[in-house]
C-alpha cells in the first residue's frame, strides 16, 4: 500500500474518533439524570418506609395502653364500630349509585330533547328536501335514547340496592348502639385514636406507593439509555468494520496483479503436469 495512502486512512480514523455521535450525549444525559433520580427516589422511598414504621409502632403503643385502661369495653363494643364502619362504606356506595343516576337521567332528557328537534325539523321539511344530516342525527339520538334508556334502568337498580343496604346497615348500627351504649362510651377514646392513626398510615401508604412507583419510573428511563447507548455504539462500530473492510480491500486490489500472475503461472505449470 502508498504510505501516504496508509497515513491519510489512519488520520480519517483518528478523525472518526474524535467525533462523538451527537445522540451519545443526549442519552448520557438521560443516563446521569435518570441516576440522580434514582438516588433520590430511593432516600425519599426509605424515609418514608421508616416514617410509616415509626407511626406504626407508635399506634400499637398507645393502643395497646388505652386498652389495658378501659379493659374489656373495647371487645364488647367492637361489634358497634365494625357496623358503624359498614355503614359508613354503604353511604358512600349509595350516594355513588344516586350520582350515576341522576347522570343517566339528565343524558336520556337530552336524547330525547334531540330526538324532539329532529322530528320538528323533518315536520316542517318537505321529505324530498329533508337534510341527509338531520336524518343522521335523528337516527343517532334514536339509538342514544335506548342506550341511556338501560343505563338509567340498569344506575336505577343499583340506586334501590344500595339504598336498601345502607338503610339496612344504619339500622344495624342504631340497635347495636342502643345495645352496647356503656361500653362505646368508654371505649370511644380508642377506637377514635384508632381511626385517627388509620387515616395516617394510609396516607403514608399512599406517599410510598408513589415514591415505589417514581423510583421503578426512574430505573427504567436508567435501562432504557442504557440501552439506546449501546445501540449507537453497535451503529457506529459496524459502520467502522464497513469502513475498514472497504479500505483493507482498496488495498489488497492496490498492490497489484501478483495474484493473477500466480493463476498464469499456476495454470501453465498445469498444463505441463498434463
Amino acid at each position: 500500500m502508498d504510505p501516504s495512502l496508509k497515513e491519510e486512512n489512519l488520520q480519517s480514523a483518528e478523525e472518526e474518533e474524535e467525533e462523538v455521535d451527537p445522540r451519545i450525549q443526549g442519552e448520557l444525559e438521560k443516563l446521569n439524570q435518570s441516576t440522580d433520580d434514582i438516588n433520590r427516589w430511593e432516600s425519599e422511598l426509605e424515609d418514608g418506609r421508616q416514617r410509616f414504621r415509626a407511626v406504626l409502632v407508635e399506634a400499637m403503643c398507645k393502643l395497646d395502653g388505652l386498652m389495658k385502661r378501659i379493659g374489656r369495653a373495647v371487645d364488647d363494643s367492637k361489634p358497634y364500630w365494625e357496623a358503624r364502619k359498614v355503614a359508613k362504606q354503604a353511604q358512600i356506595e349509595a350516594q355513588k349509585a344516586t350520582q350515576e343516576f341522576q347522570r343517566s337521567v339528565e343524558i336520556l332528557r337530552a336524547a330525547k330533547e334531540t330526538i324532539a328537534l329532529a322530528e320538528e325539523r323533518l315536520l316542517e321539511e318537505d321529505s324530498r328536501q329533508f337534510d341527509s344530516a338531520w336524518q343522521e342525527m335523528l337516527n343517532h339520538a334514536t339509538q342514544r335514547v335506548m342506550e341511556a334508556e338501560q343505563s338509567r334502568t340498569r344506575s336505577e337498580a343499583e340506586h334501590k340496592k344500595t339504598a336498601a343496604n345502607y338503610n339496612s346497615s344504619i339500622s344495624h348500627m342504631r340497635q347495636l348502639e342502643k345495645k352496647l351504649k356503656r361500653s362505646i362510651n368508654k371505649s370511644r377514646p380508642y377506637f377514635e385514636l384508632k381511626g385517627k392513626y388509620y387515616l395516617q398510615l394510609e396516607h403514608l401508604k399512599i406517599l410510598v406507593n408513589e415514591r415505589q412507583a417514581k423510583l421503578m419510573s426512574a430505573k427504567a428511563e436508567y435501562r432504557k439509555a442504557l440501552r439506546n447507548l449501546e445501540s449507537i455504539s453497535e451503529e457506529i462500530h459496524a459502520q467502522r468494520r464497513s469502513v475498514a473492510m472497504g479500505t483493507r480491500e482498496q488495498g489488497v486490489g492496490a498492490e497489484g496483479d501478483g495474484g493473477d500472475d500466480e493463476v498464469a503461472n499456476f495454470k501453465m505449470e498445469s498444463d505441463g503436469l498434463s
